[in-house]
Formats: structure tokens, sequence, C-alpha cells
């Protein structure tokens, strides 16, 4: 068992720094251990206050940086340790860093997390910077799942449509491969966990709404849904991608005036419909054949939420990705091993059909031990 990559994955909900240990046999990835690190609090601030914009905010990033790629080695040691591995069975670390700017319209994004740092204190080689050369080449730079979905999901005689619920979603729409030979593509489709995190931070002093279950104390208020959808990046064609540079609390704030008389449940209950939504849209208008959606990430453990997709999708099968052998829970991280290995075999990462790019490229920057 000597194709061994470890894939590290934090995204813009900020929830923790996962790491997965993956073995490569064929098509299927076989995870074979996990581990998460929750970031220390005065972290997670500092990484939030980065991702808007501020003063002094090159003195912060100095501190962030180096602090992110620590608490990364920490997650990929103490991951060695329950697996029962040793540094040097595994191939590489494929790090994504975090997310503090993406800003696909000006050419721009950034993930940080030193992978110097990561690649002495592991005394790993680690792959990171995946997004740039994509944008290099015109794309968006975002999302790069997609490319993994397709090797892992695809079926031959299904139109499938992988949902990823993190903080934003995105989907990966995977025609069958018996039928006509249409590309895959994919794209951020808007808010996942991102709001309903922060409404139910500011509201009720909790991390997030387990199971939904404040959003299922009330109806969500259609007024205040159509005007969140009335945002233009709901009607951008793709390929697209955003993040915490839009859909953040001044932007929930700008929504919620005129109606401050809801209750926080109502509030709940649009955003967990909003997200609901616009996945269900992007679903029937770019992939009207679909015949399975598979969810995962976090989101994929709301109930709430996915009760609201299936009323948004109705005849459609929906079910989670442990459906086809791997949990919801760690694609991404798995995802991000698959990037690593795809750059140590020299193979691309990007689809052209999905980030916009010119062409498949070579992904990620190589930081030996």
């Amino acid at each position: 068992m000597s194709d061994i990559y470890i894939g590290l994955m934090s995204g813009t909900s900020l929830d923790a720094m996962d790491a997965a240990a993956v073995h490569f046999p064929g098509k299927s990835p076989t995870l074979l251990a996990h581990h998460s690190t929750e970031w220390p609090n005065k972290l997670k601030q500092k990484i939030q206050q980065l991702c808007q914009p501020g003063h002094d905010e090159i003195r912060l990033l100095a501190e962030v940086d180096p602090a992110i790629a620590y608490v990364a080695a920490e997650t990929v040691n103490a991951l060695l340790n329950k697996a029962g591995l040793s540094a040097d069975q595994i191939k590489a670390i494929g790090s994504h860093g975090q997310t503090i700017r993406h800003i696909p319209e000006s050419g721009y994004t950034l993930q940080v997390g030193d992978p110097n740092i990561l690649a002495e204190q592991t005394g790993i080689t680690v792959i990171a910077d995946f997004r740039r050369r994509d944008m290099a080449a015109g794309g968006q730079g975002a999302p790069l799942v997609p490319a993994f979905h397709r090797a892992v999901f695809t079926s031959e005689t299904g139109h499938r449509v992988i949902v990823n619920i993190g903080g934003i979603s995105n989907i990966s729409i995977l025609p069958a491969e018996n039928g006509e030979q249409k590309p895959v593509t994919g794209f951020d489709t808007g808010p996942g966990n991102l709001l309903m995190d922060y409404w139910c931070q500011q509201q009720w002093g909790q991390p997030y709404d387990k199971d939904g279950f404040h959003a299922a104390r009330e109806p969500h208020d259609p007024i205040l849904l159509e005007t969140m959808l009335s945002d233009p990046f709901f009607r951008l064609p793709a390929p697209k991608s955003t993040g915490r540079e839009l859909f953040n609390p001044a932007w929930l704030n700008a929504m919620l005036e005129g109606f401050r008389g809801l209750s926080p449940s109502t509030i709940q209950a649009t955003l967990c419909r909003l997200t609901a939504r616009c996945i269900a849209d992007a679903v029937q208008q770019h992939a009207p054949d679909t015949d399975e959606v598979f969810t995962c990430g976090g989101g994929a453990n709301n109930n709430t939420l996915m009760a609201m997709l299936k009323e948004e999708m109705p005849g459609i099968k929906l079910g989670s990705t442990s459906e086809l052998g791997v949990d919801p829970q760690w694609v991404e991280a798995i995802a991000f091993a698959w990037l690593a290995r795809q750059n140590m075999l020299q193979l691309p990462g990007n689809l052209p059909a999905v980030t916009g790019a010119s062409g498949l490229r070579l992904l990620g920057g190589c930081y030996y031990p």
C-alpha cells in the first residue's frame, strides 16, 4: 500500500482543518483514516478579519499564514499517529490552504498556510497553491473538486449531479459515460452553510444549526427569499465562483433591511431555503435531464436542508455520496489528496469547462521536505 496521499481542507465555514489519509488502488479511493482540528478561537477570528478589507492587513497576514501552517502540521501528525502511518509512507500532502480572498473577476485568489512550514514540520512533500495556475490560464480557479467528482462518481448509465454544500455550495454535472459525450461542468451556486452558520451564532450562540432545528421551526418568508435571489450573482452565467467576499454578514444585514420584524427562526428558514433554491435552480437550468443528485459536505447532515432540497427537485433521486462509497463529510479532503496525486503523476487537475481556463493544467506547486 504505497500509493497513499493526505488531503488537507479548510473551507469557508471555518469549522475545522480536516485531514484524510487516502489510498488510491484504482478508480475509487479508500479512506484509511481522518482527523479534524478545530480552529483556536483567536486564530479563527483573525482569519475572519483577513477575509474582509481592513487596516494593516499585511501584518495580520504575517501572523496568520504561519499559524495556519502549524495547525495543518499538527493535524497531519495527529492523523499519522491515529492511522499508524509514518511520514515516509506518504507520497505527498495536498494542502488547499485557507482562502482569504477570492476575486475571480480580477483574476486573483489567495490561499494561505505556508507550505514550506508544513513540509518542514511533517517531513512530507507538500503540493499547495492549486488555484492560481488555473487562474493564470484564464479560469476562475474554482471549483476544483468537479475533476475529482468526474474521476470517482461518474455513472455509465445515469446523469448525475454532485452537490458539495460547505460554506459555499457548488455542483458538478456528470453526464452518463455511455451517452452523448458532453463535458463535465460545474460552478458555485451561492451560499451553502456560511450565512446559516453566521445567523445561528448571532441569534442562539450556537456554531451551526444542528440538523436544521431552527430552520424547521417556522416557514420561510417568500418575499425575503426573492429579495435575496435578486442578487446579480444568481443571474451570472457559468463558469462562476464566489466566497465570503460577497456572501457575508454585511450582505445579509443589507438584505434584512425592511424585514427586521421577522422572527429569527423565519430568517433561518429563509436562509436554508435560499441554499436549497439556488442549488435546485442551477440543476434545473443546467442539467434538466438529471437522474440522481448526491450531496456531500457539512450541509449533507442538515436534515431540514435536505428536505427542502427534495421539495425543490421533485422527481429526482436525492441521496448522499455515502451511497457511492465515499463519506460525504470527507469528500473535499479526499479530493485534495487526489489533486496532490495528479500533480505527482504530472496529470492535469482542472476541468476547463468548469473553471473557464483555456486548457488543462497541472495544478499546484511542490514543496519538498
